[in-house]
């Protein structure tokens, strides 16, 4: 193996479980990414188990590739929907695909949002943001959530996510169909993507059923996937436009509900909607400036090494600053 407890001290593992990916990697002490791994979404509130899991199996061999799996002495799984992972069928089969991978250290179960948070700022106290497939906004103490707001997944919440985004990209096709009027370029790009549909009879209902068939055949959670149309077509479409300033008004509010106004602690963002360039992290970002000037804010692009520093920290809670800044810095 590359890499031994004896060259390298004890090794750290941490995954991150989300609704369209999951990623695994494995840190030592100094901070060096030795092996690294990813597989499709194992969410369990949106992905049925032996899938979610099969994903899980894959992105942690992946991951110990190159290194021992006796060398991991702690890891931690950050997870949407990470309560699934302590039900009593699952946790039994997780641990049986644990010890099937080799390895013989404990795992700690934790919420996506701990892992984007650490990955996001050393501080201990501030706010997470977060919106790609699903979305939440919360307030954290000492590296813990005190208040969640949303989270609640797809079909209860996840208002200003990737899937609201996708799923109201959808509806926007689909009342202009209703009407019997040909959609507009958002519209009309829902249509291609998932129908193929570009010459049509927009007062004929096949094309409408079309759609939703098309819709209904896949898991809802897929929807998400239709999020980049809607920010490509920002400036282009007033829906598209609408559709964002009400992603982003939400997110903003739900902020609201969890910072007070004077508050200077940090900001993290996460999420693929707002940790890249996109017309709703500008105005998520807007925003923020607006209510809380005196805040830094931060980006989370690696929940996974999130996860695997709160498990390094397990292991050394004195090094754990340096750590973060080799990791993150």
């Amino acid at each position: 193996m590359a890499t031994t407890e004896a060259s390298g001290g004890p090794l750290a593992l941490g995954l991150d479980i989300g609704g369209t990916s999951t990623r695994a990697v494995v840190i030592d002490r100094a901070g060096r990414r030795l092996g690294t791994g990813r597989a499709d979404g194992a969410n369990l509130t949106s992905h049925a188990r032996d899938k979610a899991l099969d994903a899980v199996s894959a992105a942690v061999a992946a991951a110990l590739a190159t290194v021992s799996p006796a060398s991991v002495r702690a890891a931690v799984i950050a997870s949407a929907g990470d309560n699934n992972l302590n039900r009593p069928e699952i946790a039994s089969a997780l641990a049986s695909r644990w010890a099937k991978a080799g390895l013989t250290c404990r795992y700690e179960v934790v919420a996506d949002a701990v892992a984007a948070f650490v990955a996001g700022t050393p501080s201990p106290d501030g706010t997470l943001v977060l919106s790609g497939t699903g979305s939440l906004a919360a307030r954290f103490t000492d590296r813990r959530p005190a208040q969640i707001i949303d989270a609640h997944g797809w079909l209860l919440g996840d208002l200003g996510s990737g899937f609201f985004l996708g799923r109201s990209a959808v509806q926007v096709a689909l009342a202009a169909l209703d009407q019997h009027t040909r959609p507009g370029p958002l519209g009309l790009a829902v249509l291609r993507t998932l129908t193929g549909a570009t010459d049509f009879d927009p007062s004929s209902r096949q094309v409408t059923s079309d759609l939703v068939l098309a819709v209904h055949a896949q898991p809802p959670v897929a929807l998400a996937a239709l999020a980049p149309l809607v920010t490509a077509h920002a400036g282009v479409d007033p829906e598209a436009d609408r559709l964002l300033a009400a992603a982003a008004a939400t997110l903003l509010d739900q902020t609201s509900m969890v910072r007070t106004a004077g508050d200077a602690t940090p900001i993290v963002l996460a999420g693929s909607l707002l940790t890249t360039d996109t017309p709703l992290a500008r105005l998520v970002r807007s925003g923020l400036a607006a209510t809380w000037p005196s805040a830094a804010v931060g980006v989370a692009l690696d929940g996974a090494a999130g996860a695997a520093w709160l498990a390094a920290r397990s292991l050394d809670a004195a090094g754990a600053e340096h750590l973060h800044a080799a990791l993150f810095g």
